[in-house]
């Protein structure tokens, strides 16, 4: 199984070439040294470009839990924009990557739902929670969490994507899948929890089973780590921060949690139909890619995404992935409140995937 992460065509495009294919092999161009991809990056004005004839767009946003709990205007300010520019870029949907308070309280659960509502009836979208969602002050040492209260299953049943939720418990959102179709293409959205419970991982797959002819994407908060890898716990433990494993909710159910390997291992891994990864959660430079293969050798693309560690929460940053018809994937990086966008090779790239039924 051949893996390629975002450093490793980094380190290439940094010699002078382009990497103009990625899976199994590479294809390089001669091309001009990269930038610096680990500075703060190339901030230009403007929105990025309206999306191609016949493309669609997902817009992503992962860790508001400063906004919620520090800034609620640039929360605000980040779905009233992908509401009002929903037409123009065909934004099929908004996945929130978790993490959506930082303490847990009341009031942050509050400014989350008034925020995420402003999508109501435009856009829906399909959120997780991450470790700051759970216990009291967010601490995570067990399953108790507002999360449901605040984006209820009838909240979800309102919109015609909604699949269902974690069989074991019907009225807890905290786990949940949704269907929609977008640019003649079928797709799955497979919303876990943070550090999945083995038998909601049973469930996930036997969702993914009955959903064999959709591409599917899983959003879950922690996934990848910032150096490009999964997170891997039976590994590197320690070596890697904030893994799942090594919260108070691992301690309080006899370590039932799962992390990213364990997820590629018993899940991603197991179908042949997932394309896409994408978690939050890491801090430091709070970008990652990596690239696996599936044992039938299907490239499968996982992405972290996170930008809490910004000026002022995180500065407004979201990010647009732009489904183009030839299967390619265009990353776009853009803040509303600065009303930037960032074009570094690590927050504007393109993504090949292997999907189902397109070349």
């Amino acid at each position: 199984m051949m893996e390629y992460t975002r450093r490793d065509v980094l380190k290439i495009a940094s010699c002078g070439s382009l990497v103009v294919a990625m899976g199994s092999e590479l294809a390089f161009a001669t091309s001009a040294p990269a930038k610096d991809p680990y500075a703060d990056g190339v901030l230009v004005d403007g929105e990025p470009p309206l999306p191609e004839a016949d493309a669609f767009t997902i817009a992503v946003l992962p860790d508001t839990q400063n906004y919620s709990q520090h800034y609620p205007e640039t929360f605000l300010a980040q779905t009233k924009w992908i509401a009002e520019q929903s037409g123009a870029r065909r934004i099929a949907n908004v996945l929130h990557l978790g993490d959506v308070t930082n303490t847990s309280a009341t009031i942050e659960w509050e400014r989350a739902q008034a925020a995420m509502q402003q999508l109501d009836g435009i856009v829906p979208y399909f959120i997780v929670p991450g470790n700051h969602d759970y216990s009291e002050k967010g601490k995570a040492v067990d399953r108790t969490t507002l999360f449901s209260e605040y984006f209820s299953k009838a909240s979800f049943e309102k919109t015609s994507a909604f699949g269902g939720v974690y069989d074991k418990e019907p009225e807890r959102t905290e786990n949940s899948f949704h269907r929609f179709h977008a640019g003649g293409r079928k797709f799955l959205v497979l919303a876990l929890e943070f550090g999945p419970r083995k038998d909601v991982v049973r469930w996930a797959n036997e969702v993914a089973g009955m959903h064999a002819d959709h591409e599917i994407i899983l959003i879950t908060h922690a996934y990848m780590y910032f150096d490009d890898t999964r997170y891997d716990w039976k590994t590197l433990a320690s070596k890697q921060h904030w893994n799942p494993h090594a919260y108070g909710v691992a301690k309080a159910t006899n370590d039932d949690v799962m992390d990213g390997t364990e997820l590629w291992d018993n899940l991603v891994s197991r179908h042949e139909n997932f394309i896409l990864t994408l978690n939050g959660h890491v801090l430091n430079d709070g970008l990652g890619r990596m690239i696996s293969q599936t044992p039938a050798g299907r490239d499968v693309h996982q992405v972290l995404v996170n930008y809490q560690v910004r000026p002022n929460g995180g500065d407004g940053w979201l990010r647009l992935l732009e489904f183009r018809k030839d299967g390619m994937v265009q990353v776009y990086d853009y803040s509303p409140v600065l009303k930037k966008r960032n074009e570094s090779v690590q927050n504007q790239f393109q993504m090949k995937l292997s999907a189902l039924n397109h070349a």
